[in-house]
């Protein structure tokens, strides 16, 4: 079974002044939109498979029991993550919304 990271799969580097590329606030939010809806996919692709497997497991079909398991763990752990974000970013808003200007 290959196992694969949630959301962490690209690499990060520093960003130092030979490599940094300016992009404007237009192709930033873009960007970031785009690392949130394929983040979105991933979570809803891992409870789709969980469903898929679980479905298949009652139908008596030949599905392993571990593999139903894993799968509904892992759509369990990356919905988790995701809320733990959101909570942090709602927060993180809030925090910013009562600075004092």
């Amino acid at each position: 079974m290959d196992i694969q990271s949630v959301f962490l799969n690209r690499s990060v580097s520093p960003q130092t002044a030979e490599n940094r590329t300016d992009i404007t606030p237009a192709q930033a939010q873009t960007s970031f939109s785009n690392m949130l809806k394929n983040a979105i996919d991933e979570v809803n692709e891992a409870q789709i498979q969980a469903d898929e497997l679980t479905e298949k497991l009652a139908l008596g079909e030949n599905v392993e029991l571990h593999e139903v398991m894993i799968a509904a763990e892992k759509a369990s752990i990356t919905l988790n993550a995701s809320m733990e974000i959101r909570n942090k970013v709602i927060e993180a808003y809030q925090e910013i919304m009562q600075m004092q200007v």
